[in-house]
């Protein structure tokens, strides 16, 4: 029972990184950039699956685990979510960085890093809540009473690894037109997602301080993914042509998440 235990919890931790991973492997076989119309197919795809993702992994059980008044269970939700997304907006002003696909640098302004650079931070900026998320779940399935199984901890990290995969590429493939070699473009694009276990083992660390505002943190991670969607991964998904296939993408990124919450979370 340990050794199945100690398996799936490293497997979570893993899945999101190595999903990153692989999505950032494209480079080594493409020959150009994502086609207009796949790259809206797949961030459509990772937009579906991190809404679900907030709803069914983090938002539903943040309101099961409300132990305020019946009258007052959406309290911890409500204010978390917000929290989450003002946590991103906050990050989004001050951190320089850049949006793939945009030439216009947003936060401090700074001439001292790169295009790469600050569009290497956009990414990691973004992956940082579902490093959080990941670790939240862990931390209240590692707890027993928290209402939240380690396998359910497990399909959130499946579900973010899907919508990571995608993400790896677009990072990756657009350097290698810029100009980066293959390796380096794969190493940049591999990285963004390296945030992410670091920030669930961090979150897993603090877990006896984590477990008493659990329901407060599984809703901030869901606020902070929903910001990504709605202020970077739909805005781009849904610019210019193909914009159906996008809204496709998200159809099924979000049914397929959702199965996999409801029949093995």
């Amino acid at each position: 029972m340990f050794d199945n235990t100690y398996f799936v919890l490293v497997l979570s931790l893993l899945l999101p990184l190595i999903g990153t991973t692989l999505g950032a492997a494209m480079v080594i076989f493409a020959r150009g950039g994502l086609k207009p119309w796949l790259q809206k197919i797949l961030l459509g795809f990772a937009s579906g699956v991190m809404v679900a993702a907030s709803i069914w992994s983090l938002i539903i059980p943040a309101l099961d685990l409300a132990t305020k008044p019946a009258k007052a269970l959406w309290v911890p939700a409500a204010a978390g979510f917000v929290l989450g997304m003002g946590f991103l907006l906050l990050l989004d002003t001050i951190v320089p960085h850049i949006h793939i696909n945009s030439d216009e640098p947003e936060g401090i302004k700074t001439k001292k890093l790169s295009r790469t650079n600050m569009m290497i931070f956009a990414v990691t900026l973004h992956n940082i809540p579902e490093g959080i998320a990941v670790g939240v779940a862990i931390a209240g399935a590692l707890v027993g009473n928290a209402g939240i199984s380690l396998m359910g901890a497990l399909v959130l990290s499946i579900g973010i690894a899907l919508q990571n995969f995608p993400e790896g590429a677009i990072v990756s493939l657009p350097l290698r037109i810029e100009g980066s070699s293959r390796k380096k473009a794969f190493w940049f694009g591999t990285l963004t997602g390296a945030v992410e276990p670091v920030a669930a083992i961090l979150t897993i660390a603090l877990t006896h301080l984590v477990v008493p505002i659990l329901p407060y943190l599984l809703s901030f991670a869901a606020g902070a993914m929903i910001y990504v969607v709605v202020e970077e991964l739909i805005p781009q998904s849904q610019d210019g042509k193909h914009s159906n296939l996008a809204t496709v993408g998200f159809l099924v990124g979000f049914v397929v998440m959702m199965i996999l919450d409801i029949t093995i979370g």
